[in-house]
């Protein structure tokens, strides 16, 4: 029998991983790439929350949580339900003893162990001064409803202890996407599940959202390549060699973006940090473009911030502005950034814009966080020791994503909707949002629990019950039919595109949960309704007008009976003759 060998790279962390019983395991490395991927949506957006979170699925039931991704951590965590220390996050804690299948992970030479040596423990510190720490269990993890991967068990981290960010954020956790044996990838890896690759997808300026895949996918054409050395550093590493302004050359050494860990890709960080030499030619490069904007002050008057007023809102038009930026990688291969991967917008002048790009310190490091990469498609190759780029819409690559899914019903208890998204394009303005839900249940049965499936509703695509409308319904048999708006908190107000985002994606990836009463459900079209006025409208349309009718006929009956007695004799006053006689009447006491 021949078996084919794989050679791995030194400290690589694919050679062992943890297993629920405390002990060590190694797998022989699969050479085949028609494995499963996890396809995944993400949420928020990167300069107003600071990250993006997917969903994941851990235990049995399933228990949600938004975690942030992050290529920059090797353990994916979430707050424990015994954790004192934790703050207020998204959604509850995890609970292992509701889970069938939690297990501890025993303690093991391979991992620190706990005061009393019966279960693995985990801390991590970050650079920000916030930090984690908890126990290490095992649990089947679930990736969402348009995953072809089929749920798998994996090692994460329960948290008994969280400071700084960690315990302010709304998000409830890490998801760990970084080199290392507690990292998500690794551990699917090990198990041949998934080639060793996963891809994130930032959505553009004033967009939010994304995609994210565990696994392999067939890279598109034109996509630019980058060496990713993984015995450089800990960190997903790209071979910058130069930096190019309005196709000017920055005279600087490639060395420059050689130092310490090197030219380091993190989409844990918001914004991007060059070395101080680096910093000040690109920043002097930049300002010498400007001809149209004026520089003013930033937002925050404790920081520094370079911005420019006079660009006006439409982001489409600010390569007419502001230069373009170039990255040239080993090989000459070249990726061009647009101004929204350097500028983001400031937060108290209209029009005006902020350099994404600041000094990082002394240390010589040149970190380069997600907005970077906004609008590009990034894959991790880590099987071929690369990392991949290429410009897209990442709005419109996670619809082709998702609509090419196959959906796993482990994954959620409702069927997926089916559809995909519509893009919405930077500037525009969202009235409403209009889906079309069908129900495998009789109208006749679903009538008396319309509340019901208002709230439902609400809540699965967290707004506010007063926002959600039954706008008209219909049945044929057995199957009804509903059309449903979600408006914006206030009327004759427009919603945020990112607000917008976050809600599609939510109808897409089936977060309207509903009771078995109300049988299977799917969505068959969506779409974004630009006047924010038209729902209103349509849904009082019908007590308008009753109230206007009600109104003319109550006035023509006044001006009617007040013409009616000024016609009768004396002008309607009655007077009584000098000779009637009067019948006297007795005192009423006051």
């Amino acid at each position: 029998m021949f078996l084919p060998l794989f050679p791995s790279p030194p400290n690589s962390s694919r050679i062992s991983s943890f297993s629920g019983n405390g002990k060590s395991r190694r797998h022989l490395q699969k050479s085949d790439t028609s494995r499963p991927n996890a396809r995944m949506a993400l949420h928020d957006d990167l300069l107003l929350h600071g990250y993006y979170t997917t969903r994941l699925w851990i235990g049995s039931p399933p228990q949600k949580f938004a975690l942030i991704v992050d290529t920059g951590s090797t353990v994916t965590y979430v707050p424990c339900i015994t954790c004192e220390q934790c703050g207020k996050h998204q959604d509850p804690k995890f609970d292992p003893d509701s889970s069938t299948t939690y297990q501890p992970v025993k303690c093991n030479i391979d991992c620190t162990c706990d005061y009393e040596r019966k279960q693995c423990v985990y801390e991590r510190q970050y650079a920000e001064m916030s930090s984690s720490s908890g126990v290490l269990g095992e649990d089947i993890v679930s990736f969402g409803n348009r995953s072809e991967l089929s749920p798998q068990r994996a090692i994460f981290g329960c948290e008994n202890a969280e400071t700084g960010d960690l315990y302010s954020q709304h998000a409830d956790g890490i998801m760990g996407l970084g080199r290392g044996d507690l990292s998500i990838v690794d551990q699917l890896v090990d198990r041949g599940v998934i080639s060793d690759s996963f891809s994130l997808c930032y959505g553009g300026m004033d967009i939010g959202g994304g995609a994210m895949v565990l696994g392999s996918v067939s890279p598109p054409s034109g996509m630019i390549y980058a060496y990713s050395d993984p015995v450089r550093s800990p960190y997903y590493n790209i071979e910058l060699k130069e930096l190019r302004v309005a196709g000017k050359r920055l005279p600087l050494s490639p060395s420059v973006f050689d130092g310490k860990h090197g030219t380091v890709l993190d989409s844990g960080t918001t914004y991007a940090y060059l070395p101080e030499a680096a910093f000040l030619a690109f920043k002097e490069a930049v300002l010498k473009e400007l001809h149209t904007v004026k520089q003013i002050r930033g937002p925050d008057p404790s920081y520094n911030d370079i911005c420019f007023s006079g660009a006006g809102s439409d982001a489409s038009q600010l390569m007419k502005i502001f230069p373009k930026v170039e990255m040239v990688f080993g090989k000459g291969h070249k990726l061009t950034l647009s101004p929204e991967n350097y500028l983001f917008r400031h937060s108290r002048v209209h029009g005006a814009y902020c350099l994404g790009v600041f000094q990082n310190g002394k240390d010589p490091t040149t970190l380069l966080g997600g907005i970077i990469v906004r609008n590009t498609f990034v894959m991790y190759d880590r099987e071929h020791d690369k990392i991949g780029f290429w410009k897209t819409n990442c709005s419109d690559l996670w619809a082709r994503l998702h609509n090419s899914g196959a959906p796993s019903s482990d994954m959620s208890p409702s069927p997926s909707p089916m559809g995909t998204p519509g893009h919405i394009s930077p500037g525009s303005k969202v009235g409403s949002i209009i889906f079309y839900m069908f129900l495998n249940l009789k109208y006749s049965k679903l009538e008396p629990h319309i509340i019901e499936l208002t709230e439902l509703i609400a809540q699965g695509l967290h707004v506010n019950i007063s926002q959600v409308y039954l706008l008209d319904f219909t049945w044929e048999g057995n199957e009804s039919l509903t059309i449903w708006s979600i408006t914006p908190p206030k009327p004759y107000e427009y919603m945020s595109n990112t607000t917008a985002s976050n809600i599609i994606a939510r109808i897409a990836e089936g977060e309207i949960k509903l009771p078995k009463r109300f049988g299977k459900y799917r969505i068959s079209n969506w779409f974004i309704e630009s006047d924010p006025n038209r729902t209103w409208v349509k849904n009082y349309m019908g007590v308008m007008i009753v109230f206007i009718l009600i109104l003319i006929f109550g006035v023509a009956g006044v001006v009617g009976w007040w013409f009616w007695r000024q016609k009768r004799p004396g002008g309607g006053i009655l007077y009584r003759p000098v000779d009637s006689v009067v019948y006297e009447q007795e005192l009423q006491p006051l």
